[in-house]
Formats: structure tokens, sequence, C-alpha cells
């Protein structure tokens, strides 16, 4: 099993290790959409389903810790709304899987993180103070349906919920946590359809392995960077990696 590992080229375990603390800083809340970003550098060295085998492990790992770390700080009502919309976009995801061009959501997916960003640079730049607002009904289904469906096809849940989230200007803390147990769902909820459909692949549980050390590292570093930053750069700095990640996701969708 270690023998697999051994043959990797050097490339793989620096893009990893980069990957892995870029996911669990974004899981801490710092670096938003960021962790979208990982599978993509590893697969810079290796195949892409090879990277995302590599990653599921270490994701579900990241989601257990984020239950301890921020338990108790989610938004209950949103999550009362969110978390059906997710298992209803999982669930589409799974019917349509085979019939579905992911790279066509990418691009979708894509274009609208970075109009949502570029609307939040806006809404960062207006020095009036942001009133929070209350969840609504209808747009809480559809976004985090949208989320679901996009987590599903193309690992891309992260714009869309944020969508929904951020205009309700919420406390950090508690926007963070909710996202925490939106995609802890999200990801579980996965693992039986992806079973099905052949997606899951635990050969590589040696590789997974031997990048945790690096899982506390990240999300430690990004929890810290959270609990530093004022709301107005935890703002920014979310608005600029849904922009990174969106220009990803639209030159993932193009080059196909």
């Amino acid at each position: 099993m270690f023998d697999h590992a051994a043959t990797l080229p050097l490339a793989f375990w620096l893009l990893a290790v980069i990957a892995t603390l870029l996911f669990g800083m974004s899981k801490a809340g710092f670096g938003g959409a960021a962790g979208s970003l990982g599978v993509p550098l590893m697969a810079l060295a290796v195949p892409a389903p090879f990277a995302a085998a590599v990653m599921l492990p270490i994701l579900l790992a990241i989601d257990l810790i984020g239950l301890v770390v921020f338990r108790g700080k989610a938004d209950t009502a949103n999550l009362r709304i969110i978390l059906p919309g997710a298992m209803l976009g999982v669930a589409l995801g799974w019917l349509t899987f085979s019939h579905v061009d992911a790279r066509w959501i990418k691009l979708l997916i894509g274009i609208e993180a970075i109009a949502f960003a570029l609307d939040r640079f806006r809404a960062a730049r207006n020095a009036a103070i942001a009133v929070p607002s209350a969840p609504t009904f209808l747009p809480g289904i559809l976004w985090s349906g949208v989320a679901g469906f996009t987590s599903f096809i193309s690992h891309a849940g992260g714009p869309p919920i944020m969508q929904y989230l951020m205009p309700q200007n919420m406390d950090k803390m508690r926007l963070v946590g909710t996202t925490v147990i939106f995609f802890t769902a999200v990801n579980f909820a996965k693992l039986g359809p992806y079973a099905q459909l052949g997606l899951v692949d635990l050969s590589n549980l040696a590789v997974s392995l031997l990048l945790a050390p690096a899982i506390p590292i990240g999300y430690f570093a990004g929890y810290r960077l959270l609990q530093a930053v004022d709301m107005r750069g935890f703002n920014l700095v979310t608005a600029w990696t849904l922009l990174a990640a969106g220009t990803k996701l639209v030159f993932d969708g193009l080059a196909g």
C-alpha cells in the first residue's frame, strides 16, 4: 500500500501538502472558497480522479474537526432551510450524474462566482454598517439546492451557498459555523451515491494518511487568522477567494 505512495513524484507531494493546507484553512473559515483550488493544484502533477480520491478522506476528517471547533456557533434558522435544499441537490446530482457535462456546470458556477465576488467588492467599499438580515425560504432552498448539486457534480458547492449566506451579513463565526455543518452533511451524503457510481477509491488511503499531519496545521492556522481579522477583512478575503475560485472554474469549463 505504501509502495504506491513511494512512486509518486516530488511535485505531487509539494502540491498535495499545499492543497491540504488550503483545504484546512478554508474549512476553518479563512479563505472561503480557496479550498476548491486544492484538487486542481494536485491535478497539475497527477490525474484529477486520483487527486480527488486522495482528498476525500482528508475532507471528511477536516469536516469532523470543524464540527468540534464550531459546535454551537451555527445559525439553526438557516440550517433548517439549507440542509433539506442541499439533500435535494445531492439527489438531483446523483440522478443526473451520467447525463450532465461537468465542464458546463463549472463554467456557469465560475461566472456566477466572479459576478458575486465583484458585487462583494462593491459592498465592501460602502462605509455604512451592514445590517444583518433574516433567512429567506425560497432563496435558501434554491441556492442550497444548487450548492448540493454542483458539489456532487464538480466539487464546486462553495460559491452558490455563499451567494445565499453572505448577503445576510451575519457574524463571521456564525457564518463559518453554518457552512461547516452544511458541507459536513453534503460530503457525508455524497459517500453512498459516490460508492454506487464507482467514484469512491480507498486504495490510495495510504497517501491520504501521509498527508494527514498537514490537516491540523492548516486548520488551526486558518482558525487563528479568522479570529484575527475584522468583519470587513473577512468579507474581502472571502471575495478574493471567490474570485480566484470562479476564475479557475471558468478556465476549467472552457478548457474541458
